[in-house]
Parts: C-alpha cells; structure tokens; sequence
C-alpha cells in the first residue's frame, strides 16, 4: 500500500504548472457541487457544457441543477456516445454550437463525460475563439486516473489515433467516484488498466497492492478513491515536470505503441475498448521486454496473470473479429506519436515497476514479434 486509506472529506491532488497549476478533487458525491467550484473560479462566468447521450442520461441533470443552483448561465451540447464523436463533424458542431451560445473568453467549457467527451471538448476550447478555459468532469475511470489529468485533447485521424490535437490544460478536475456506479462493467475494467499501468511504470508497491485489493477498488469505497489518487499523483507529477511530452511523460504511454495500433485495426469500435487494447499492449510490452533479456519471464507473466484475474484480455486471439495483417499494424505503429524522423520509440521495462523509453527500436525486431504473436492467435 502506498499511501493511507481513507473516507470522507475529497483529495485534492496539485498538477504544478506554475500559473496555469490547478486540483484535481477527487472524493465521492462531488458533481452537486460543481457549480458553486466553478463560481469560486470564475464568478459570473457562462457554462457550457459538452456531454454524450448516454452520460446525459445519468448525469446531466444533476450537473445543470448544480451550475443553476450557483446562478450560473447554462447551455448544453449532447452529442452521441463513442469514439466515433472524436471526429471532424463532430468538432465542428460543438464548436459552432459553443459559439452560438455567446461563451466568451471569460466563461468556461465543461466536459462531462469519459475520454471522448473530455478530448473533443478540451480540443473545442483549445480553438474557439483562440483558447477557452475548460473544466474536467471525468465520468469514467479511465478518464477520472488518466485523460482527464494533463491537458491533451484530441479528435483522431484515419491515420490513427488522437492525430489531431494540442495541449490546453483544465483549470479544475473534478473525479466524483460516484459517477463510476453507472458505468457497466467492462467499461470499469477497461479503465483499470490504466490504473496497473501506473504500477508497472514506476511504482511496484502500488502494483502490489492492486494485486491484493482490486477487487475493493471494483466494489468502490476508499479502496477505489486511494486507486484513483495514486494514479492522478503519478500522473500530475510527470506532467509537472514534462507537460508537452519532450522527456519522461512519454513513460505515461506504456502498452499505447501496440495498443493503439490494435485500436485502429478494430475500427475504434467497441470490438475492442481502449483500455482493453492497452492491456493487450502491456502484455506485449513486457513480453517483447523479457524477449530482449531485460526482465524475468516470470515479471510478464505476473502482468499478464494480474490482467488477466481482473478480466481484461491479455491474448490476441481475445480481440472479436479479424485483424490486418502485420504489415498493416506495422503502418499503424508507424503512425504513433513517438515515432520521430521514422525511428520506432516503445516504453519497454527491467521490470515492474521500471519502464524505460526505448528509442530507435528495429522495426524488424517488432514485426518477426507480430508474427510469433499472430501466429499464437490462429
């Protein structure tokens, strides 16, 4: 265990950014409060908020009762759920609707949702007139420990994943744990993974710990808050020390190279989750790394075992469906953001807890690894 369970009053993590710095608030119930939050950040200021259908359909009231209850002006804009939204019509219509709302420089976009929600409408108020200030309310796990924390918002590409995008960092996260209890199951593995992979890149005790209390962190309580202010602790560290990814946030990205590859070659459809292909993504990375000798075949095998126990998949032949060719997984990795000047980068590990950036991978080496891996599949 790396830090004290406990109940009650909300954790607040600081992502330090200098002036730009803000909380992430962490604690159960905490939605009815986000008006009277963003009132003490910006009296007087407008609201708009960014949802999806489904969200909407849990939360959306609860937002609005609590930004009116601030004496708030409220507009919402409700797109449809999926990563689908993440998209150049999609964009264009949120940011049309933003504007024809009247919101201002001085008012705030606020981006209720899971990852897609929070990417497309960071990404709108990133250009809207130039850069509007926008408020996270992450209402999936994956987003309350990862995408809603360090201000990169995205729509993707044919060409893959989040191509598209710019740093713009919140003003405030609000993670209100309670959120999660609407979210079905495999949604909540899905973004367990990115809970693990904070253990597997730097810190081998909060691993530990999982591995004895993720079925507490599941049933929610203080088990589930701990997991997710270990996570936002890690993550608003790296990113206070390396916002546009120039260095070590790149270690953030264990598991992404292969995963996202996967994600694309499924369409981005719910064949396969994000978090589902970054689970297949650590498995690799693991096993790629005990396959050049820097850790222990048992080190991949207890990922893959602790994935695995949670129900995630760890095998290719789990993902529904047909899969390209290698060659073509080896365009999409190619495509991935930490290729630099054509030169493959992969988050390799000496062990648990010890991910390291490789740079200059052989993309030889990657593809005879594809090819053992698909071969297992069939």
């Amino acid at each position: 265990m790396t830090a004290p369970l406990r109940a009650g009053e909300p954790i607040i993590v600081n992502v330090a950014l200098g002036e730009r710095s803000y909380d992430i608030v962490i604690g159960r119930g905490l939605l009815s409060s986000l008006g009277q939050r963003i009132a003490a950040l910006r009296p007087g200021a407008k609201v708009a908020i960014v949802s999806d259908q489904t969200v909407a359909k849990y939360h959306l009231a609860v937002a609005v009762a609590a930004a009116e209850n601030a004496r708030l002006a409220i507009a919402t804009i409700v797109v449809p759920p999926g990563e689908s939204s993440k998209s150049f019509p999609v964009l264009d219509r949120v940011c049309d609707d933003i504007i024809a709302a009247r919101i201002e420089r001085g008012d705030l976009v606020v981006a209720l949702g899971g990852g897609v929600i929070g990417d497309l409408a960071g990404f709108a108020a990133t250009i809207v007139r130039r850069g509007l200030d926008y408020v996270q309310v992450p209402t999936s796990l994956l987003a309350q420990v990862d995408s809603s924390v360090g201000g990169k918002t995205a729509i993707d590409s044919r060409h893959g994943k989040n191509l598209i995008g710019a740093f713009h960092q919140p003003v405030l996260v609000i993670a209100d744990s309670a959120l999660l209890d609407t979210l079905p199951a495999r949604e909540f593995r899905a973004g367990y993974a990115e809970v693990a992979k904070y253990g597997l890149i730097g810190d081998a005790g909060f691993f530990a710990w999982l591995e004895a209390n993720w079925q507490e962190v599941f049933a929610g309580g203080p088990a589930r808050e701990h997991a997710i202010a270990t996570s936002c602790r890690a993550k608003a560290l790296t990113v206070s020390r390396d916002e546009r990814e120039t260095g070590e946030r790149a270690l953030l990205n264990l598991g992404h190279t292969f995963g996202h590859a996967f994600e694309a070659a499924a369409g981005f459809s719910d064949r396969l989750l994000h978090g589902e292909a970054i689970s297949l993504g650590m498995v690799l990375a693991f096993e790629f790394s005990a396959r050049r000798g820097l850790l222990t075949a048992a080190d991949s095998a207890r990922v893959e075992r602790h994935l695995a126990a949670v129900g995630l998949p760890t095998q290719l032949k789990q993902v529904s469906g047909s899969l390209p060719d290698v060659d073509r997984l080896m365009d999409l990795i190619a495509q991935d953001k930490k290729v630099k000047r054509g030169k493959l980068t992969f988050i390799l590990a000496r062990g648990i807890g010890t991910a390291f950036i490789a740079p200059n991978v052989d993309a030889a080496e990657v593809r005879a690894f594809l090819i053992e891996k698909f071969a297992a599949r069939c």
